[in-house]
């Protein structure tokens, strides 16, 4: 199961108890957000993205949207979501439960500047009941994040 994956991930940092799961689904955005008490956009999601035959992984806020331009001008490449059936095989998680711990070797994890705002953001750990709260810092490097990224848009003022 994936959510053991992260959490023998989290252990070298003694942080497997921050680790928190749920009795009900945390699946979505929305159920994430009942779950915690907290609101949607301080849910970290992870999309994973096609790069040739692997993927990419962004971490946005949950109020954020993809944004087509931003993101072919950042990567050279349309957006295009991992298929379904393809995102356990290639990231190591399940749909619902996709987080950027404890995922294959090589994927490559960038943060959307669009959960900067926040002290601090809820991802998923690999399965659709958990969550673990993390302070930016802590995303950025538990993550091993190649950098951050500004490619969505929708959770800023209405002048983006």
């Amino acid at each position: 199961m994936a959510i053991e994956q992260v959490r023998e991930y989290f252990k070298q940092f003694g942080m497997e108890g921050r680790i928190r799961e749920f009795d009900v689904s945390s699946a979505t955005v929305e159920l994430a957000a009942q779950a915690l008490g907290t609101a949607p956009e301080r849910i970290a999601k992870t999309l994973a993205f096609q790069d040739g035959e692997g993927c990419i992984l962004i971490v946005a806020a949950g109020d954020a949207k993809v944004d087509n331009r931003k993101f072919k001008e950042q990567f050279g490449m349309k957006p295009r979501m991992l298929p379904f059936d393809d995102v356990e095989r290639l990231v190591g998680h399940a749909v619902g439960g996709v987080c950027p711990f404890g995922i294959r070797p090589g994927v490559p994890v960038y943060v959307d500047k669009s959960v900067e705002r926040f002290e601090s953001v809820y991802p998923a750990c690999g399965s659709s009941n958990s969550a673990i709260e993390l302070k930016m810092d802590e995303l950025m490097r538990y993550s091993n994040a190649v950098g951050m990224v500004d490619v969505c848009k929708g959770w800023a003022d209405a002048s983006e």
